[in-house]
């Protein structure tokens, strides 16, 4: 039988349209460790090892045109750092800070950032609840870590006035959003967008929803 955790995948055409061509070293590094230690530790399953660059760097890159240049990011439950830092990778211009309460995740992100040598990036082990009153930032993102009712409570107290909640969904986006319907009113925010964003490479996309707040006016 095949070890597929210790296959890394070939670095597809599409990839090559999407990074620009002197961050493909650092994506295709990140691949490698993905499928590698990413595996070992548990952060990624062994079957995702060979469709890690479409399944998850290319839907994440997605996420980088709904994003304003010089941006502050966060993201939240980063894990193996999807999307935070393939957003560090493909778009150096941010800055990212990975937010990870579990030890092994954000040791695997510190030594990740440090391997890649990219910068503009922080690996932050905290709850995301621990920054509410502390930092703001113009972009939160989030992937396939809560339902929007839950994961609203926790990113839009760190939504910097003007800026937005970015949340990697699925099929599941626009029952989501009904289900979150309260939340959304309580937290004050205003009427959430459900987006099909488009990579660098057309081929690459990613449903997402976007919430802003409805009176920046009010966090002063």
């Amino acid at each position: 039988m095949v070890n597929v955790s210790r296959e890394t995948p070939s670095v597809p055409d599409a990839a090559r349209r999407a990074f620009r061509i002197d961050r493909l070293s650092l994506a295709e590094r990140y691949v490698e460790l993905l499928a590698t230690a990413g595996v070992e530790r548990g952060l990624i399953g062994p079957r995702e090892a060979p469709r890690l660059w479409e399944r998850h760097l290319l839907n994440c890159l997605a996420l980088s045109s709904a994003i304003p240049q010089g941006a502050s990011v966060v993201d939240l439950g980063s894990g193996a750092g999807l999307p935070g830092l393939v957003l560090a990778i493909g778009r150096p211009d941010l800055d990212v800070t990975l937010v990870e309460p579990l030890l092994r995740r954000s040791t695997f992100l510190e030594e990740a950032v440090a391997d890649l040598g990219v910068t503009g990036v922080q690996v932050v082990r905290e709850r995301a609840e621990a920054l509410h009153g502390r930092r703001r930032f113009d972009i939160v993102t989030a992937r396939a870590l809560a339902p929007l009712d839950r994961l609203l409570g926790w990113a839009m107290p760190l939504v910097a006035p003007h800026g937005s909640l970015l949340a990697m969904k699925g099929g599941s986006a626009s029952a989501e959003l009904a289900t979150a319907a309260a939340a959304l009113r309580e937290l004050g925010c205003a009427p959430p967008e459900l987006l099909e964003l488009t990579g660098p490479d057309p081929s690459s996309t990613a449903t997402v929803v976007r919430v802003a707040h409805a009176d920046p006016a009010r966090l002063g």
